[in-house]
């Protein structure tokens, strides 16, 4: 009997787990440099599966936290490596992402892979972009360990 096509493309995306996992580390590391942030864990499809936020937080840190995840696992990499690709394109390329839903260059998101795969993305909003990165470098740590 033949089998009939899939209803979808399967996609692998980061167990709870390891959201989870992230969320946790980030924060830590948020409270170590005394900062109060919003976590966020989207899947490779850029859905949410994780969140956090730290009381006294900025408000606006809610929604660019997960403005940052969804960019960073739409396009599979940080803002700081897409933009410097960007700039060899023409501005339109980049007016053009920057009109999409959802879409942001500022620092402080990372994807989380998986043998090289995209499994999903963290970002952390609150602090400076600095920060913001090494509490999501944490998070990507702790996503991935023994994965």
């Amino acid at each position: 009997m033949p089998q009939s096509a899939p209803l979808s493309v399967p996609r692998p995306v980061i167990h709870h787990s390891a959201a989870l996992r992230a969320v946790a580390a980030a924060l830590a590391r948020a409270e170590a440099f005394g900062i109060n942030v919003v976590v966020a864990v989207v899947d490779s499809n850029a859905r949410l599966c994780a969140f956090a936020r730290m009381p006294n937080a900025f408000l606006i840190s809610n929604e660019v936290a997960l403005r940052k995840a969804i960019s960073v696992a739409m396009v599979g990499m940080p803002g700081d490596v897409l933009e410097a690709a960007l700039t060899a394109e023409a501005p339109r390329v980049l007016a053009g992402l920057a009109s999409t839903t959802d879409f942001t260059l500022i620092r402080g998101g990372l994807p989380i892979l998986d043998n090289g795969v995209v499994i999903g993305a963290i970002s952390v909003s609150g602090g400076s972009e600095a920060q913001d990165v090494t509490c999501a470098e944490a998070g990507v740590a702790a996503a991935t360990q023994g994965a």
